[in-house]
Formats: C-alpha cells, structure tokens, sequence
C-alpha cells in the first residue's frame, strides 16, 4: 500500500464530467497539473500542499483536506456538483412546464 494513499477518496467530476475517485497524492496532483481552470489560491495552496506530503514533509490527509476544498470551490467535488446538475435540470424542467401551462390555459 502507497504511504500517499488517503483514507478516504475525494470524488470529483473529471474531463466531460465523469466521476472519479481521486484516492492518492499523486492522483490529486495529477489533477492539480492537468486543471485548466482558474488557479485560485485554494488551488496553489493544494498543489502546494500536495507537493509537501509527496516529499514527506507534510501529512497526507492534509494534502486531501487542500484538494478536497480547491474541488469544492470549483464546482468538481461529486456531491456538489451532482446537486448544482440536479438544481439546473430542475429550474428548466419549471422553466419549460410554465411555458406549457401558458400555451395551454392562454396565460
């Protein structure tokens, strides 16, 4: 067993938006290297974090606490992001029913 495994996996959408358990350092910051989003500061401070434990130097459970928020504040972390999908489909399933019910009553 790898001494940068987490004890939890971190799930994420990945590429087209495909769920992923991210379940090591190197797995996260192989993620952290292929981001082409905005390198915010919760994403230096993982890439940042996740460097330290790969060296030793920091804890890994650290390190997946830093990637587990930098993918919160992105809108990746699963949970979340299966929520915001679910929130969306939601208003445009309203959106369209109220149209119906406009053409159908003359309102």
């Amino acid at each position: 067993m790898s001494a940068h495994r987490f004890n939890h996996p971190v799930h994420v959408f990945v590429g087209l938006g495909f769920p992923h358990a991210v379940s090591s350092v190197q797995e996260a910051r192989q993620i952290l290297d292929e981001w082409t989003g905005r390198h915010s500061p919760k994403y230096t401070a993982s890439v940042a974090l996740c460097q330290s434990a790969l060296a030793r130097k920091e804890d890994v459970e650290t390190a997946r606490a830093a990637f587990e928020a930098f993918a919160l504040a992105h809108g990746i972390l699963a949970p979340d992001a299966i929520e915001l999908a679910v929130a969306r489909a939601a208003e445009e399933w309203m959106a369209a029913y109220d149209g119906r019910t406009e053409v159908l009553t003359g309102r």
